[in-house]
């Protein structure tokens, strides 16, 4: 019998239910079976939000085998089983509203087909700061650091391995007061940087972090705006990343079981203070990790 992750059992079973129930569903083509289907139910995650930031759930309809889907050059998150495939896409904050599309192959198609969605537009907060301006430009020194190492954070975004993820429903990795929203919209001294791409949690220095779902630790280091970081692969191009660590717990290449220690709260980096800041990243895309939280 096939498996699925967990998330997914509850439309999944929705659509057994509805099709073994209706006689008229069962005298429909396939294609027709899946369109007339019940949506997924709002306790499923990640919570579905076609916006900026956000994450699409997009049914690919049935098929003997697990399709492979793009998104450009980008492969995506395909969940599910022989009566539906979902693909999940991280929706960039920069994506501007309107028609998009990905580009799904069925192992028995000749070619791929489009698969098209639509980003609504969202606006996000915007915060404008006064600072001294040394802390804005940076130094040709810091600028040649910044660039090696988004050179390397590259690499280490390109990350889709399996097995794919079998849960979706996070654990907040540490406790305490959400200080920055994701998307964020931050402008220094009249100059835009770019919007915040996690969630920031305010916590004393040394507090403990946890894994917020089974992952393999891909990268840790002390990077110039991060400060102490390590990134967990959670399968299937999903990851999360943690930065501003007063302590590093972990090495590349540790597996962690959900709430397992990976380091502690600090204020390294670039910072004003003590903090977690949580990033969650999708087909390498940093999405909002509020969608992957129980309410």
């Amino acid at each position: 019998m096939p498996t699925y992750p967990l998330d997914l059992a509850r439309p999944l079973l929705n659509r057994r239910t509805a099709l073994l129930g209706t006689a008229g569903l069962l005298a429909l083509p396939a294609w027709q079976v899946a369109a007339a289907a019940t949506p997924p139910a709002p306790d499923v995650w990640p919570n579905p939000a076609q916006v900026p930031g956000g994450v699409a759930r997009l049914s690919l309809g049935p098929a003997a085998a697990r399709p492979v889907a793009h998104a450009g050059e980008v492969p995506l998150l395909v969940l599910g089983d022989v009566i539906e495939w979902t693909a999940l896409v991280g929706i960039p904050l920069s994506a501007a509203p309107g028609r998009a599309s990905i580009a799904v192959k069925a192992p028995d198609a000749s070619g791929p087909r489009q698969v098209g969605y639509t980003v609504a537009p969202k606006r996000y907060t915007e915060q404008r700061l006064k600072v001294a301006p040394g802390t804005v430009d940076l130094s040709p020194d810091n600028e040649a650091r910044y660039e090696r190492e988004r050179a390397h954070q590259a690499q280490v975004m390109a990350t889709f391995s399996e097995p794919l993820p079998q849960a979706f429903a996070m654990r907040v990795p540490v406790p305490g007061r959400r200080s920055s929203s994701f998307g964020l919209r931050r402008v220094f001294n009249g100059q835009a940087r770019n919007p915040h791409s996690g969630m920031d949690i305010a916590a004393p220095t040394g507090t403990a972090i946890g894994a917020p779902l089974p992952g393999r630790v891909i990268d840790t280091g002390d990077y110039f705006f991060n400060g102490n970081t390590v990134w967990l692969d959670h399968g299937g191009g999903l990851l999360s990343m943690y930065c501003h660590l007063s302590e590093i717990g972990v090495a590349t290449g540790d597996v962690l079981k959900t709430g397992e220690r990976l380091g502690t709260v600090g204020a390294t980096g670039r910072v004003t203070g003590p903090h977690l800041h949580w990033g969650v990243m999708l087909n390498r895309t940093m999405v909002d990790p509020a969608l992957f939280l129980p309410a």
